[in-house]
């Protein structure tokens, strides 16, 4: 979990595709607009549950500060079930919190300081209810510290199964961030075991309490609790996906993530910063390379992911870990082969991602989505083969790509079937028009043209409405089954 609102965040270029260019992809806009207006993530926070349970004002100020550190969480979070809607809230703010106060690199006197606040936070944030906490973390993280006394009332209404997954994983990541607290990351992690060690300990965590929540809310089975492995691969593959794209922010910052065992195979000065010398062709081949070998290692966390999700039974459940993940696969396909990395941050289009989130519904459509980018990052690979680009990873690559394309191929298979329906009626509708302004003797060229339009919009809009089958079960029925 990485706050990212303190040192270079957003001092660094962000790489966007120029307004027009986003807008001429006519099939994101249309997501864009379904998603803004027509279908977006229902909110469950105003229900009567929540209403009685939680003071107002306290539980208010939750949610406003949940979406001024995280505005595309905030929807994921606020979409799940009244019953765990605000547990999930409240674990996020404490880890957000707890995050902000690792993240501060100028406000404490020492490390030592540092490590002191790190390892008592889980006595003293969670158990004192007038905890604060003043200069520490910037703008909205810094707030969130200074007001954390009216988390903690809205914490100490959360069931007692609940309060203690959060000060467990609270605790626990506390000290694996202050194991690192000491440690010199201006070059990055020193090899690929302390790159895992540092995502368990800031995600993968956040996976296992998360499914401990799950199993405790009722909505999933109680064995969930117990799926600890998958729990974490699926937070290591979310914070590798955030560490390959910030690759330049960390390096400003003077505190970066890429382990040395595979990046120095690649820097011909032993130096992290070598890779931002872009303007040489040498430079620019090695960065892609290294880039290669981090993004088919976080690839190769998908399989694990893709088990995980399958084991899901709640909709809104499956939802809130599916649509991070479909991010996380798309931006390791933007980052692969990508020279941007190396001077801002690569992200994907915003019509994209509300394309993604409205194809998260069924595992089917996850694994669709899974199949497609695989199948972007394969290309690439083999493209590169073919102009002769001889990648050290390109085998490792190819194979990570093939299990998940052969893993998800079903899934793709049936989506591409039920979309054919869609298409079927955006040919049709303009060509009954087109037939229909010929025989009224109109202008049946730019009656075509805008039932083009409209045809493509109903190909669109069709897709994201068709029933499509599914095992999973909306909160409302399992909780009447409980």
């Amino acid at each position: 979990m990485r706050s990212k609102k303190q040192g270079a965040y957003g001092k660094i270029k962000t790489h966007k595709e120029p307004t027009l260019k986003q807008l001429s992809h006519i099939d994101e806009v249309f997501a864009a607009v379904t998603y803004l207006y027509v279908k977006p993530l229902k909110s469950n926070l105003d229900t009567p549950y929540i209403r009685e349970t939680f003071d107002a004002d306290d539980l208010a100020f939750c949610d406003e500060i949940l979406v001024k550190v995280s505005r595309s969480f905030a929807a994921v979070i606020r979409q799940l079930p009244s019953t765990l809607l605000v547990d999930i809230l409240v674990f996020y703010l404490v880890l957000r919190a707890l995050d902000t106060v690792e993240d501060d690199m100028t406000s404490f006197a020492s490390n030592e300081v540092k490590m002191k606040h790190l390892l008592n936070f889980h006595k003293t944030a969670l158990a004192d209810p007038n905890w604060t906490m003043d200069g520490v973390g910037e703008g909205d993280e810094k707030r969130l510290l200074q007001q954390f006394d009216k988390c903690h009332r809205v914490f100490a209404k959360l069931s007692d199964k609940s309060r203690r997954v959060i000060v467990d994983i609270t605790q626990r990541m506390a000290t694996g961030m202050a194991e690192f607290v000491g440690k010199d990351l201006g070059q990055g992690t020193v090899d690929v075991d302390q790159y895992n060690r540092y995502c368990h300990f800031v995600a993968g965590l956040v996976g296992e309490g998360l499914s401990r929540l799950f199993a405790a809310s009722g909505l999933e089975k109680a064995s969930f609790a117990s799926e600890v492995f998958l729990s974490d691969q699926m937070g290591l593959f979310l914070q590798k996906t955030n560490i390959i794209r910030d690759y330049l922010e960390d390096y400003v910052d003077g505190r970066a993530f890429w382990p040395q065992s595979i990046w120095k195979k690649y820097s011909k000065t032993g130096e992290l910063g070598y890779f931002t010398q872009q303007n040489d062709p040498e430079v620019q081949t090695r960065s892609l390379e290294c880039l290669n070998e981090l993004v088919t290692d976080a690839l190769e966390l998908a399989p694990d992911c893709l088990l995980y999700l399958s084991k899901l039974g709640c909709t809104e459940i499956f939802r809130f870990c599916a649509i991070p993940q479909v991010m996380a696969i798309a931006t390791l396909n933007s980052c692969y082969n990508n020279a941007d990395v190396f001077t801002g941050v690569v992200k994907i289009r915003k019509g994209s991602a509300c394309k993604l989130i409205l194809r998260t519904n069924t595992l089917d459509e996850v694994h669709d989505t899974f199949y497609q980018f695989a199948q972007g990052v394969l290309n690439k690979a083999e493209a590169n083969r073919s102009q002769g680009v001889l990648d050290p990873s390109y085998s490792r690559t190819v194979k990570i790509c093939k299990i998940v394309m052969e893993s998800t191929a079903a899934g793709h298979v049936r989506e591409r079937k039920a979309r054919q329906l869609p298409w079927m009626a955006s040919l049709l509708i303009p060509a009954v028009g087109v037939a229909a302004s010929m025989a009224m003797k109109g202008n049946a060229k730019g009656t075509s043209k805008n039932l083009a339009v409209l045809g493509l919009g109903a190909f669109t809009l069709t897709s994201f409405f068709m029933p499509k089958t599914s095992d999973l079960k909306d909160s409302k029925f399992l909780e009447n089954d409980n």
